[in-house]
């Protein structure tokens, strides 16, 4: 006899809390302060054919919170050697070159399922890898320079 697992699925809308443009959550009180707590939501980040939500399993209960977010749900949080991705979810990428671009200052890779914007940390650490020629931005890679495209808003 398999027992059924029920889900409770939540809206959006109805979410409590909510992604800021930095790949901070934020709740009706300001910013999370726990780090444990920060690391579990960003841990429990999932994606299906609704969008974003905070995926868990309790007491054999599904929970799916869709949340509200500012530019994007997922970020790079820290980039390992020259050529990792870590992102805030704790899933790796390779960095491909060709797949980054620039929008309002800031920094994307765009994979075929999402587009991820680079955190202060993950900006921090790819600079050293970055040069500027022309108002052209390039990524240095084993000495070869590849263009990062612009995007407009």
């Amino acid at each position: 006899m398999t027992s059924e697992v029920k889900q409770i699925v939540i809206p959006k809308e109805k979410a409590v809390f909510w992604l800021d443009k930095n790949g901070i959550w934020h709740n009706e009180h300001g910013k999370f302060e726990h780090p444990k707590i920060i690391s579990y939501f960003h841990k429990s980040i999932r994606k299906d054919d609704n969008g974003y939500h905070v995926f868990q399993i309790r007491d054999q209960c599904e929970e799916k919170v869709y949340f509200p977010y500012e530019d994007t749900a997922l970020f790079v949080f820290d980039l390992k050697g020259t050529d990792t991705l870590v992102l805030n979810t704790t899933d790796t990428l390779p960095l491909d070159p060709a797949q980054l671009f620039t929008r309002n200052d800031n920094l994307y890779i765009q994979t075929t399922e999402h587009c991820i914007k680079f955190g202060q940390r993950a900006l921090m650490k790819i600079s050293r890898l970055l040069v500027e020629k022309n108002d052209q931005l390039f990524l240095v890679c084993n000495g070869t320079a590849h263009k990062i495209q612009q995007q407009e808003e």
